[in-house]
């Protein structure tokens, strides 16, 4: 009732409907993993467990607060998602441990979640850039932020001071500029193949731009 929990050998096809069900902003995403081929034989738990800087799905899980489930023949443990990734090649993983699942917290009422992926292709192509983004607001105010990115660090890594900068400000355009400002201070993207350090640090910053110019449309058409 309170959680969507994922098998790690579940693969990106066996988990889309659930996922779908409930975290809607996460359809679209889906589609953008590999293509259907790879998303009949690659596992969710293989995404997270290889420990990529650019995997698809640590980002948008873990800015909606996703525990990771580890297991061995000593028992079994449990972490935040966003320690699992410690540096480049490097997990918290212990000798004999092994990724048995990811739970996922449903949302709670007034909570905002989006999920983009920037890549060179729109289909069937390695990521960019890609981030989470998910923001629950009260009385107009926002009073929590998470904000996650994928291709921008060693590691799939939170955002912040871009967090800092939403939390406690008006559900409004200028927060959204604001955080958009910070995530600057948050990342020292690199340049390679796929995106300069100067496109992934815009690219990030755009994020916000575009989080606030969905969400916050539709927040006033609904009202």
């Amino acid at each position: 009732d309170t959680s969507l929990k994922i098998g790690a050998g579940a693969s990106y096809s066996e988990a889309e409907a659930l996922l779908g069900r409930a975290f809607p902003h996460l359809s679209d995403y889906w589609s953008r993993i590999a293509g259907w081929q790879v998303r009949n034989m690659g596992t969710v738990g293989g995404n997270i467990a290889n420990g990529s800087p650019i995997g698809d799905t640590p980002p948008v899980f873990i800015a909606l607060g996703a525990t990771l489930h580890l297991r061995s023949a000593a028992g079994k443990r449990e972490l935040p998602l966003e320690e699992y990734f410690i540096d480049y090649g490097k997990q918290d993983l212990r000798k004999g441990e092994f990724v048995e699942a990811v739970e996922l917290p449903l949302s709670e009422a007034g909570v905002i979640n989006a999920a983009y992926k920037v890549s060179k292709r729109r289909d069937e192509d390695i990521t960019a850039v890609a981030a989470g983004i998910s923001v629950k607001v009260e009385g107009g105010i926002i009073t929590q932020a998470r904000a996650a990115f994928g291709g921008m660090a060693a590691t799939p890594k939170r955002a912040r001071l871009a967090e800092a900068a939403l939390e406690g400000q008006p559900f409004a355009a200028a927060s959204f500029e604001a955080a958009a400002a910070a995530v600057a201070g948050d990342f020292s993207p690199l340049s390679d193949w796929r995106a300069s350090a100067e496109y992934r640090s815009l690219v990030a910053a755009n994020m916000f731009r575009r989080f606030w110019a969905e969400q916050g449309a539709a927040q006033e058409a609904a009202q």
